[in-house]
């Protein structure tokens, strides 16, 4: 079955969602069908069907794998009900747009986020959204949605992670000036990201953080950053061809409900180095204090990180 076509089960039925239960399987695959992003109606379940996971689904000519040409999203669930819906379904039309494909319908992907939350395991799990440009001299464009159990992530929400800076060769203006860099869009093309997560690791690090040439901090290469400096948090600014963490949006939402100062700003290396502490922020590992940059010690607060995390895992 390639994506982005719909057709019925193996037992001649279409998919209909089952009520959540425990005893699902661990991973799970819905083809969606795009729709016009003009397509007003109340249900989309016809433009969904179940794939075995374990079956081939991509045709050879699908343009994701072959070039990484598409766009996605990860979102937490937490016992059946996924977190920060409407951000990443808008983060993902933003990504589209970036990348100059068709304006994804938001409700018929609400409507597949949903459906694929409720077939997950209970405890934490994940629901990937991914939009292909789609299939050489085929469908265009495709789309899918996976859910899985998440990894367990337990010990580094307790004991962080220690990073190293690298240098991710643009300069803040870098997404202005060429937009066809793609910057500031989620896009499939993650070679580079792991790239930098492999470089951390033969550094004795656990992560990454960006910086610009002349020493600006970005974000890392699957979380955003948020720093504490006295009572006040401050993130990288997304005008720096950086994702506007849907994460760290939730995290200054509790920050602010507590009557902390939040703000965005142009940052340098230097203070990364000198925070009162420094988190790094993201849907399904949640929040992670950094522990050191660059091999230098840096204060944590592992209350308040607990305190950050027990907030990510509630219903929002």
């Amino acid at each position: 079955m390639r994506p982005g076509r719909s057709s019925v089960t193996p037992l001649g039925r279409r998919y209909s969602a089952p009520s959540y239960a425990v005893d699902m399987p661990q991973r799970f695959a819905l083809m969606i069908t795009p729709v016009d992003a003009a397509d007003a109606r109340d249900d989309y379940s016809d433009t969904f069907t179940p794939m075995d996971v374990e079956a081939p689904a991509l045709s050879v000519g699908e343009f994701s794998t072959q070039r990484g040409d598409g766009v996605f999203e990860s979102i937490g669930v937490i016992d059946g009900h996924a977190n920060e819906v409407e951000a990443h379904v808008r983060r993902l039309a933003h990504s589209a747009e970036i990348c100059d494909l068709p304006a994804p319908n938001l409700e018929q992907w609400r409507q597949a986020v949903a459906t694929a939350a409720r077939l997950v395991p209970a405890g934490e799990a994940v629901v990937k959204l991914i939009l292909s440009r789609g299939v050489e001299h085929g469908p265009a464009p495709t789309a899918w949605a996976t859910a899985s159990r998440a990894p367990d992530f337990t010990a580094v929400r307790r004991d962080g992670v220690r990073v190293v800076t690298l240098d991710r060769g643009y300069d803040l203006d870098a997404a202005q000036r060429a937009p066809w860099l793609l910057l500031g869009a989620k896009t499939l093309s993650y070679a580079v990201n792991m790239a930098a997560l492999r470089e951390a690791h033969r550094r004795g690090a656990d992560d990454a953080v960006f910086v610009t040439p002349d020493g600006h901090v970005l974000e890392a290469p699957t979380a955003s950053l948020i720093l504490r400096i006295g009572d006040e948090f401050v993130t990288p600014a997304p005008a720096g061809g950086i994702l506007h963490g849907t994460t760290q949006l939730s995290v200054y939402e509790h920050l602010e409900s507590r009557g902390f100062r939040t703000r965005y700003a142009t940052l340098t290396a230097s203070e990364l180095t000198t925070a009162d502490a420094a988190w790094l922020v993201s849907s399904i590992r949640l929040a992670v204090a950094i522990t050191a940059v660059d091999g230098a010690p840096l204060a944590s607060d592992p209350a308040l990180t607990a305190e950050m995390n027990a907030f990510l895992r509630s219903p929002r």
